[in-house]
């Protein structure tokens, strides 16, 4: 659901709780302040245990505008991805898994080199795929990633 519409100040609403192996775990849940969250039913983060689940991320820039380089794209959504992460605790470091999809197979090189800045080093286990649009025709990726911490 990745409309969160860049809102830097990031809420964390009060933790219910969640039966994990037999064992009651808090959960945390992260917003960005998208209108789109109460209304469609999200989270723009959820923190559960030592787990932090970032939902589906699109590039889209707090006046709601969208740059159309796919390389802009991917950089904004990982700023995106990386503010829920800070408020959840974690940082790049602890990303173990990210879910790439794109619009366009030629769009690859440019959305692979805005990722490699970021995870280069780390290298997470990752998922690109091409579907055939996303929610906003402007949209050419939306990424998930999930962390341990």
């Amino acid at each position: 659901m990745g409309d969160d519409g860049g809102h830097p100040s990031a809420r964390i609403f009060p933790p219910p709780s969640t039966r994990q192996n037999g064992h009651m775990t808090e959960r945390r849940l992260i917003s960005s302040g998208s209108p789109f969250e109460p209304r469609i039913g999200f989270s723009r983060a959820v923190v559960i245990g030592n787990r932090i689940l970032v939902s589906g991320t699109a590039p889209i820039w707090p006046d709601g505008e969208v740059d159309p380089d796919p390389y802009a794209q991917t950089k904004r959504c990982l700023e995106i991805i990386l503010a829920a992460l800070s408020e959840a605790g974690a940082t790049a470091e602890q990303v173990v898994r990210t879910r790439v999809f794109i619009t366009e197979a030629t769009d690859f090189e440019e959305v692979g080199r805005a990722l490699g800045e970021t995870f280069s080093r780390i290298r997470p286990a990752s998922t690109m795929v091409v579907v055939k649009g996303l929610l906003d025709s402007r949209w050419k990726v939306e990424i998930e990633a999930e962390a341990e911490i």
